[in-house]
């Protein structure tokens, strides 16, 4: 295993094993490593021949009110986890290696971000995509792995992909849920004990979602009204935005027709918590 905290240092070491024929996994993390994170970078074991996780809390995609300095940095255990899952590079540059002074070109994305999570965070996605392209540009993959939780994020980063002609396949990987159906997130560890029995709240909405759907229901705002009241009669959440959009191109919809995705975030106390369940 080896740390890098040098760009250049990064893709000269890539080079080095791209010219030897080797594939590249690249799994872009912020730290704080749970069993979602691990997931994506066993999968990267198993499908490249040389794994890099990058570790790096980026402070452009967070806002003013946010969490970026109380943003979990456990780095050590971090390092110990992503390698037993079958890392051999962590990447870890410094803000001032990112960005450093005179740093001035933000990538600023399109249409996906206009609702979900990027109405509510206005700057999020221009820091996630200009911090993404800066992690494929130093890394250099062959391919880069992504969590279904963050669907928005997911999306907007095959675009790009897309839009910029980059020679990089995006890997979309499943939810990883607790025992009690919790989606896993850094930011779970923010919650208090009460606070963290309430969260299940997501994922039983998401659960009569789903339900509601096989059963024959499509229309959108009903679905979303029932999911209202399952959030709401918890006392400690507040509905953020509850959504019910197109799969692909995130535009709501009224009725649901072929893939869907029935997305929330939810403040439970001061935490912020998104979800999400993807129909057809």
């Amino acid at each position: 295993m080896k740390i890098i905290r040098k760009i250049e240092q990064m893709q000269e070491y890539i080079r080095k094993h791209r010219r030897a024929g080797k594939t590249i996994g690249l799994v872009p993390t912020m730290g704080a490593l749970h069993e979602g994170h691990l997931s994506l970078i066993r999968r990267a074991a198993r499908e490249n021949d040389l794994v890099v996780v990058s570790i790096f809390v980026n402070p452009i995609q967070f806002g003013p009110n946010e969490d970026f300095k109380k943003y979990p940095r456990p780095f050590a255990k971090d390092v110990k986890l992503a390698v037993k899952a079958g890392a051999d590079i962590i990447f870890n540059p410094g803000a001032g290696e990112m960005y450093p002074p005179g740093y001035q070109t933000y990538v600023e994305p399109g249409e996906l971000t206009a609702g979900l999570c990027g109405a509510f965070r206005p700057a999020h996605f221009r820091g996630v995509v200009t911090v993404v392209i800066k992690l494929f540009n130093s890394v250099l993959a062959d391919r880069a792995y992504f969590g279904q939780k963050d669907y928005q994020q997911a999306q907007v980063i095959k675009q790009m992909v897309k839009d910029l002609n980059l020679q990089m396949q995006i890997v979309v990987c499943p939810i990883i849920r607790e025992k009690d159906g919790l989606a896993m997130s850094s930011r779970n560890q923010y919650l208090s004990p009460e606070e963290r029995r309430s969260a299940t709240c997501l994922h039983e909405a998401l659960r009569v979602a789903k339900a509601m759907v096989s059963s024959g229901i499509k229309d959108a705002g009903k679905i979303k009204r029932e999911i209202r009241n399952i959030i709401q009669s918890n006392l400690l959440a507040k509905v953020d935005y509850i959504e019910i959009v197109d799969a692909g191109s995130l535009e709501p919809v009224k009725q649901i027709k072929g893939q869907a995705a029935i997305a929330l975030a939810v403040f439970i106390g001061k935490t912020r918590l998104i979800d999400n369940m993807v129909w057809g």
